[in-house]
């Protein structure tokens, strides 16, 4: 049996697949033409974020008979499509949840702090000591988008920290870490908010303007989830407006997002969809999909 490994993993994964006998190829950077041209030599392929399995290569995927996703998203997985062909799509959702809490975590300490102005101010030679007061975390209010396993992970660090945790999530009835509230009532009373969601036709645009009318004067928006959970263009004025203090990204509407009409403001702290690039989560979501994988072809 030979799999693709059509974005790159953890040669720990790598080596999961050899010792079960199986040929595992990788052959990352492919154009959507070239997959196209070789998926059909393939029972498997695993990939990452950057390979889209579209219809059209699960078309030409004649002997396919597993996706698998290292990671949390199938958004780059036609998964009605697999399934017509009753082509199994398995993913890694646990893999990264604590990398992507700890960035969300950490993109707070950064509005909090104005880490990525000061930085770049005292690079420049400047001494802004006044400028640069900040906030503490500790007995401000978080307001989580979802609380399953990254929502649940932010919500243990920041209980921990002394923050007040709420969290709207209509598929919660509790949480032992967060007090579950109406969404209407999080975005009332949050001073931070960060979204851990996948994107549905249920939570595009959850945030919009009418969203962030709700909120406090001086919120801060923090967004690892998916692009298109949040409305940037309402995101745009509610930071121009002064609704928002902050908006830390890591993913877009676009991506990659090379140019964005958001990076013009000082008030976004930017990053390239980060979230999971972590060591130990990167190392988890290839051996755990390889391992997935594995089990998928050997029955």
């Amino acid at each position: 049996m030979k799999v693709l490994v059509s974005d790159p993993i953890a040669k720990e994964a790598i080596e999961v697949l050899k010792k079960a006998g199986i040929d595992a190829v990788e052959q990352t950077g492919l154009t959507p033409e070239e997959l196209i041209k070789v998926i059909p030599d393939y029972e498997g392929i695993i990939v990452r974020s950057a390979t889209k399995v579209t219809k059209e290569v699960i078309d030409a995927g004649k002997n396919l008979k597993v996706i698998g996703r290292a990671g949390v998203g199938l958004d780059n997985v036609d998964r009605s499509a697999a399934k017509e062909k009753n082509i199994k799509v398995i993913n890694t959702p646990a893999a990264t949840s604590i990398s992507v809490a700890e960035l969300a975590l950490g993109m707070m300490f950064s509005a909090a702090r104005r880490l990525p102005e000061a930085t770049v101010s005292t690079k420049a030679g400047k001494w802004e000591k006044k400028k640069f007061k900040g906030y503490e975390l500790f007995g401000s209010t978080l307001g989580i988008i979802g609380v399953g396993r990254i929502g649940t992970e932010l919500a243990k660090r920041a209980k921990a920290m002394g923050m007040k945790v709420l969290a709207f999530d209509p598929y919660v009835k509790s949480s032992e870490h967060a007090q579950v509230v109406e969404l209407d009532t999080l975005l009332k009373e949050s001073d931070y908010i960060s979204l851990h969601i996948p994107k549905t036709e249920e939570t595009t645009h959850i945030l919009n303007k009418a969203a962030f009318d709700k909120m406090k004067d001086g919120v801060v928006i923090v967004n690892c989830a998916r692009g298109g959970v949040v409305d940037e263009s309402a995101l745009y004025e509610a930071i121009t407006g002064g609704k928002v203090r902050i908006a830390a990204m890591d993913v877009y509407e676009v991506e990659p997002a090379k140019e964005h009409k958001l990076f013009s403001l000082d008030q976004v702290i930017a990053t390239p969809h980060i979230g999971a690039q972590t060591a130990e989560g990167q190392l988890r979501a290839g051996v755990q999909i390889a391992e997935l994988v594995r089990d998928a072809l050997k029955g």
